[in-house]
């Protein structure tokens, strides 16, 4: 497939509802003063855990530097926010990931593949590391306070969709984080895991494109699982509806995990031979709620079994695309329940028929 994706259309976005943030007598808080030292040790043994969407390290060397400059001189600097997860007591990083980082590349001495120095500081640190800093410094930077808020939930039960809702209100740094991004690390376990991979298909990518931002890419294929598995059951809001597909899967059996990456491996892999881009698209930008329909319709159709003519699926697909009442569905209102299952319900109807 030689098309490139030039923009992606999902109103979903702008539309969908604010998920409400339930039992709020169960999430409790408390403040952490850890010395520096003392946290450098625990990053070193992995007591806490950063989510994969905090991508790396992304501070300057300045801005690393100016950071350990303001410890090392007393001045004051922003606190992290920890959540302590009730069934694990892992400690999870919802904000402060560069500040942690920092500590431990400098305590290191190295950062990325390159020795830490200190740059753009006072003139008596420029140019210094933790070992070449005198005595007296590096006492001052080991004894030295970071504030921590760690937030945590008296009881377990649906733990997650707080965590979630942590995750969007106070991250404080850089791009907001989208809602997959946030998935992945508050669902993480087996179904977050095949989505990755899934989203490595080569079908797939032919399908959508380059990989896209914020992991938009690997949310549009929760969609499908989601839907293909429980679309009569959908409502507002799309974001919750997700949530609670992962949470309710985030760790299934073999069974159920290789099932779903057959059926999905099987149907992209039709999609890119026989239906191919065109047909998701409606304008110049691939459409999700067309793209999640059409490979829910088309997933439901191989289930029934073999197609004997592969090659009318595009045309079944196209016809289908520009259909009033798929278009209604697809095009405002995306996330309305009427919207969903009626799209739903159109794509696997129309492609039942394909013999």
């Amino acid at each position: 497939m030689t098309d490139d994706v030039t923009d992606i259309v999902d109103d979903a976005e702008q539309e969908d509802q604010e998920i409400s943030l339930p039992f709020r007598h169960q999430i409790s808080s408390y403040g952490a003063d850890y010395p520096i030292d003392l946290l450098v040790d625990r990053l070193n043994k992995d007591h806490f855990f950063i989510p994969r969407f905090q991508r790396g390290f992304v501070w300057s060397i300045p801005q690393a530097s100016r950071f350990i400059e303001s410890l090392i001189l007393g001045l004051p600097v922003p606190g992290i926010f920890l959540f302590k997860e009730p069934t694990t007591e892992n400690l999870i990083v919802i904000d402060g990931q560069q500040r942690l980082l920092t500590l431990k590349y400098f305590y290191g001495g190295v950062i990325g593949s390159r020795p830490f120095v200190l740059k753009g500081v006072d003139p008596h640190l420029e140019g210094m590391t933790y070992e070449s800093l005198d005595v007296e410094s590096q006492r001052f930077l080991d004894d030295s306070i970071l504030h921590a808020t760690v937030f945590q939930q008296d009881r377990s039960r649906e733990y997650r969709s707080i965590i979630y809702q942590l995750f969007e209100r106070l991250k404080t740094g850089g791009t907001p984080l989208s809602a997959q991004e946030i998935r992945s690390c508050v669902y993480r376990g087996r179904l977050s895991e095949l989505l990755q991979d899934l989203n490595s298909n080569e079908d797939w990518r032919r399908i959508w494109g380059p990989r896209t931002s914020r992991a938009k890419d690997e949310e549009v294929i929760l969609r499908v699982l989601a839907l293909r598995d429980d679309f009569r059951n959908y409502s507002r809001p799309l974001k919750q509806f997700l949530n609670n597909y992962m949470d309710k899967h985030s760790n299934p059996s073999d069974d159920w995990i290789n099932e779903r990456r057959r059926r999905f491996e099987k149907t992209v892999k039709f999609v890119a031979e026989f239906v191919r881009q065109e047909p998701f698209r409606r304008g110049a930008g691939l459409n999700v709620a067309i793209t999640e329909a059409m490979l829910v319709g088309i997933w439901r159709r191989l289930e029934q079994g073999s197609i004997e003519t592969p090659a009318s699926l595009r045309n079944v697909a196209i016809e289908l695309r520009d259909n009033k009442e798929f278009v209604s569905a697809t095009d405002n209102a995306t996330t309305q329940p009427l919207s969903v299952h009626g799209r739903v319900q159109q794509a696997i109807a129309a492609f039942s028929n394909v013999r």
